[in-house]
This record gives C-alpha cells, sequence and structure tokens, in this order.
C-alpha cells in the first residue's frame, strides 16, 4: 500500500462510540505539529478498541506494558499480504509475532530477555489439549525437591513441591514448554486460579518481605493449589479458538518462524529481510523488568539478564537511534516501522516526537503520527494512570517508511 491511500485510508476511519457501537461514528481528527522545522500529520481516533474486535484467546498471557493484540492487527492487515514477513524486535510476551501468526504471516521475534521466548514461542506451537492432559497426568509430584530460597510467603509447603518439580522435570518438548509457559504465567496473581497466596499486582512478583507484608495486612496464608487443575484450566482457555486449521497455520508458521535473543541494536538478519516491523521499545524510567519477572525468572532458571533499562532521556535517545539504523537495515524497501511510545514525566516528555528526529536520521520518512484514545483498563487502574495523560492507556504510534 502506498503512503497516499494509507493515509487516506486513516483521514476517512470511522470508530464506533466506545458507549453503543451502533451510535453516532467518531471520525478522525486530524493535527498538524512543526519539529525541528518540519510539518507532521498526526491523526487521533479509537482506531481499535475491544468493542470492535474480540481477540484470539490465546493472546492472554500477563506481561507488564504490552499493547493489545488489536493494535498490530490494525497495521498488519493493511501494510501486509500473507507470507510477508512481521518482526518485533522489543517481542515481550509475543503480542506482534502470534497476531500476525494468526494472519498467516511469518513472523521473526527478538528479545534479549530469554523469558520472552519461553512466553511467546509455544503459543505459536501450541499442543492440543488432550497432549496437554495426558503429560500433566504422567508427572510424578513425589520428588521431595528442595528449594534454595524461601518462597513460603508466596505458596503453601505441598504447591511450592508441585512447582519445583515441574522446575526440575520439564524438558524442550513441544507439550512441555507450552505447560512451562503457563506455569510461568500462573505464578502468582490474585485469584484461585493462581499459585500464589493473594498478590498484586498480578504476575509481577514483589519481593519475598514485601509479600509478607502484605499478607499480614490481609491476614492471608498461603493455601494448596492443584498445579495440574490450574495449568489444564488456563491451557482450555488459551486454546478455545484454536480449530484444526489454525492449528495447522501455526505450526507451519513456526517451522520458518526465527526467534532471537540479543540486543535489538545488533541483530542477526540479512539486509532488506522484513516487511514489517510492530513494536514498543523499553518504557523510560517507567518499568524494571527484571524485578518484575525475578519469579518467573528464577522458575525457569534465568540468570537475570542484562536488560536495557533507562533513566535518562539521552541515554533513552542513544539507544533507541541505534535500534532504528538496525531495523532500517533489515527492512525492505518500501516496508514499514510501526514504533509504538507513550508520554512520560506526567506528559512533560513526548516520546513520540522525540523519536522522530531519531527515525529521519536512521534513514526513515515519518509519514504520520496516530494515536489511538483508549478509555480506561483495568490495568491502568492498578497503576493509577489518568485516562489518556501518561502514555499507559494511549498509544501513541510513529508511522515510519523506508523508501
Amino acid at each position: 500500500m502506498n503512503n497516499k491511500k494509507f493515509l487516506n485510508s486513516i483521514e476517512n476511519y470511522v470508530a464506533y462510540n466506545y458507549e453503543d457501537m451502533f451510535a453516532d461514528s467518531i471520525k478522525t481528527r486530524l493535527e498538524i505539529i512543526e519539529i525541528n522545522g518540519k510539518v507532521y500529520n498526526k491523526y487521533i481516533n479509537a482506531f481499535w478498541t475491544e468493542k470492535q474486535r474480540q481477540s484470539n484467546n490465546i493472546h492472554e498471557v500477563s506481561y507488564r506494558g504490552c499493547y493489545k493484540p488489536e493494535l498490530p492487527n490494525f497495521f498488519i492487515s493493511k501494510l501486509t499480504e500473507i507470507g510477508d514477513i512481521v518482526f518485533d524486535p522489543f517481542s515481550g510476551r509475543g503480542t506482534t509475532i502470534i497476531e500476525a501468526s494468526l494472519m498467516n504471516r511469518n513472523i521473526v521475534a527478538n528479545d534479549i530477555n530469554p523469558l520472552s521466548r519461553i512466553l511467546a514461542e509455544p503459543r505459536i506451537n501450541p499442543p492440543t489439549l488432550k497432549d496437554v492432559k495426558d503429560r500433566l497426568a504422567s508427572i510424578n509430584f513425589n520428588l521431595n525437591i528442595n528449594s534454595e530460597i524461601d518462597l513460603s510467603m508466596f505458596f503453601q509447603i505441598d504447591t511450592l513441591q508441585e512447582i519445583l518439580t515441574f522446575r526440575e522435570v520439564l524438558t524442550d518438548s513441544r507439550v512441555d514448554k507450552w505447560i512451562k509457559m503457563v506455569a510461568t504465567n500462573r505464578l502468582t496473581g490474585h485469584s484461585s486460579g493462581f499459585f500464589s497466596v493473594y498478590t498484586l499486582p498480578p504476575n509481577q512478583a514483589v519481593t519475598q518481605e514485601r509479600q509478607v507484608k502484605l499478607n499480614k495486612k490481609n491476614g492471608n496464608t498461603p493455601e494448596y493449589r492443584d498445579t495440574k487443575r490450574a495449568i489444564l484450566k488456563k491451557s482450555e482457555t488459551l486454546l478455545a479458538d484454536i480449530n484444526d486449521s489454525l492449528y495447522k497455520q501455526l505450526h507451519d508458521i513456526y517451522q520458518k518462524a526465527t526467534f532471537l535473543t540479543s540486543s535489538a541494536t545488533k541483530l542477526d538478519l540479512p539486509d532488506s529481510y522484513i516487511n514489517l516491523t510492530i513494536t514498543s521499545p523499553p518504557f523510560l524510567d517507567v518499568i524494571d523488568y527484571n524485578s518484575d519477572n525475578w519469579l518467573r525468572n528464577w522458575f525457569n532458571k534465568i540468570d537475570e539478564p542484562e536488560l536495557a533499562n533507562f533513566s535518562k532521556l539521552e541515554d533513552w535517545k542513544e539507544f533507541i537511534y541505534k535500534t532504528m539504523v538496525e531495523i532500517y537495515r533489515i527492512t525492505k524497501t518500501g516496508g514499514y516501522f510501526i514504533f509504538e511510545v507513550g508520554e512520560v514525566k506526567n506528559g512533560k516528555i513526548l516520546l513520540d516526537e522525540v523519536s522522530i528526529p531519531l527515525g529521519e536520521k536512521a534513514g526513515f520518512e515519518c509519514i504520520a503520527i496516530l494515536i489511538n484514545e483508549q478509555e480506561f483498563t483495568k490495568t491502568a487502574n492498578i497503576w493509577s494512570i489518568d485516562n489518556n495523560s501518561k502514555g499507559t492507556n494511549s498509544n501513541r504510534i510513529l508511522i515510519f517508511r523506508k523508501g
């Protein structure tokens, strides 16, 4: 799709009203901004919402700072064809590559954190529910494994023994990778569907010391959780939308998929290889993924990876520029680079406007800024995010093209 046709489709885009899908439509608003003497179009609308489209259940694996599947779906549908290659250099839980696989595009994923591949790969190569059920039934929990760290504030003693057994006996088979992924997702949370006592936020474990205080404050004591049952129940949910046709499609995509675990500034990929990149980079001075994922890393025997955490804007800009240079190298002529960022410092720094000169210096043309406005979400409320003011609840997207 050429730039003019794509931008016309954005300008003419009509969204459903938040309260009633059949109420008056909301047309795209256009604003003109100037950065370093150059003029750019900014398009504002609810381009995707949960009411417009229900994403596939296989996406439902929690990971902090991730965007909704509707975002990559929007761009993949407009900017690629079946068989094209879609890439995410900061893959996280795998939202982009999983959505691309569901849309029958080939995929390349990269994330310097090995946890990303553990969460994403099994959902592109899923086993059947019967495979999961049979494998769970075969696991013997009577191994009496000792834990090298104290986790009694999170897990009842028998639950912990089951977790330790999974940690030791699961292999690299397709079904075991799936079980490991689901178990990783079920480690901590705030309902009986998780392995742990009540803990908040979900899926980003607090420290042992903080959990002790949380238990005391709420009068909670870890109770026994049937881990096999929890894994099977979550597997049923994740696989609910995967029919025979999608199983085959996903497995075919998986055979050609590439998973990398490296810095986004140095990728082992050929020049002019990627049709479309969709990503969200590490946040500036917001999230410490190592601290958030320490318990998940422990379960998966991952040494603390050297992740990119930035407290200074200049350091963030240097890293982003190097990443954009590398993405430009691997992008095909005429290919697109979709870069989703937010606002930081209470809206004082607009990372989309900071990033445009970096992308153009790397060689891209910024053809537009797209702002997807949304209402509050549960995650936004948990993290005390004001609606459309701090970047977590409104997607701010740069649309770059390699000419």
